[in-house]
């Protein structure tokens, strides 16, 4: 295998900027096919995007001999069959986040792919962006000292309007596995994981507050990191919106640093008495770093950039915070 001739299921949203033109951005990567469900939406993704073949089948996107990797990009629901489904054909795997809709069915999924000596990468993409590998490094060389605590609050007015919320998969806790914080905080928690190693313990609840919609919609969660770190977060999507907040800080034995997640890409860093900003550019394709590092993982030139095991562990932090 010489170039990874992608095919995508589920080309939704998530593929139309951040996703699906970077696999033919990338060195040794082409899209060559992709499927939904309806076949007029996605023979207009393939026209848009000027991708060779679609489908409205998955079965005959993954058994394409022109294919030879799969992106599930559907909703976590189906990441499960989908991904076992291409790694049973002999297909290298990348899955959206979160890798699935519980723990159980992330380990279901990692068995197959080591059953079928196949490749599963998790889309925890951030983990590759500049900003995030920079505090990363800032971290690992001490640079704000020895860590002692993290903490995260990552609040929201309600986004979904009524006709939404009766149509949106993200708050149907049988599709997503939740609600909004199944959505978001993948991402978020998987940079605790990235930045501080094994988690040690997990606990937390999850309620319903506002009752909008059937999923719970605020969060509270704790995590002890192996190294000692102290981890505390806040996820609520019903807050009046003077109150929006993304923002995470972590603080060390000398100083800290603080970022948003979703937000403007910059640290800023408070030491001495002193503050630093160090800013970043905005990314057109916010996950062609991660897709990049998935090419080379499949191409047997590099590790993978986020295996099956890690995004696991998310999902058992997720599972222990809401109570599954």
């Amino acid at each position: 295998m010489k170039t990874i001739n992608w095919g995508i299921i589920g080309c939704g949203d998530v593929t139309e900027i951040k996703s699906g033109p970077a696999f033919n951005n990338v060195k040794n990567s082409s899209l060559v096919a992709v499927m939904r469900r309806n076949a007029d939406k996605a023979k207009d993704y393939a026209r848009r995007h000027k991708v060779p073949k679609w489908y409205s089948d998955a079965g005959r996107l993954i058994n394409d001999p022109e294919v030879n990797a799969i992106y599930v990009a559907t909703p976590p629901l189906s990441h499960e069959e989908y991904t076992i489904a291409a790694l049973q054909s002999g297909k290298p795997v990348y899955v959206e986040k979160p890798m699935a809709v519980d723990a159980a069915a992330g380990i279901r999924m990692q068995k197959a792919a080591l059953e079928n000596n196949g490749k599963l990468t998790v889309a925890h993409y951030r983990r590759q962006q500049p900003m995030f590998k920079k505090i990363k490094e800032l971290l690992d060389t001490t640079a704000i000292g020895e860590i002692r605590c993290a903490w995260l609050q990552f609040l929201q007015p309600p986004s979904l309007n009524l006709t939404e919320m009766q149509n949106s998969w993200r708050i149907n806790p049988a599709i997503s596995g939740g609600g909004l914080f199944h959505d978001l905080a993948p991402h978020q928690l998987d940079l605790m994981y990235y930045f501080f190693g094994k988690i040690k313990k997990a606990a937390g609840v999850s309620i319903n507050q506002a009752g909008l919609y059937k999923a719970d919609d605020a969060v509270c969660g704790q995590l002890l990191f192996e190294n000692g770190t102290l981890f505390n977060g806040l996820w609520c999507f019903t807050v009046p919106p003077e109150k929006s907040r993304d923002h995470c800080e972590i603080i060390g034995s000398t100083g800290s640093l603080s970022f948003s997640v979703f937000g403007d890409p910059y640290i800023t860093i408070m030491k001495n008495g002193g503050e630093e900003i160090i800013p970043f550019d905005k990314l057109q394709h916010v996950q062609q770093p991660m897709i990049e590092k998935t090419v080379e993982y499949f191409l047997d030139q590099a590790p993978n950039p986020c295996s099956a095991e890690e995004g696991i562990e998310v999902l058992k932090v997720m599972d222990a915070f809401t109570g599954k």
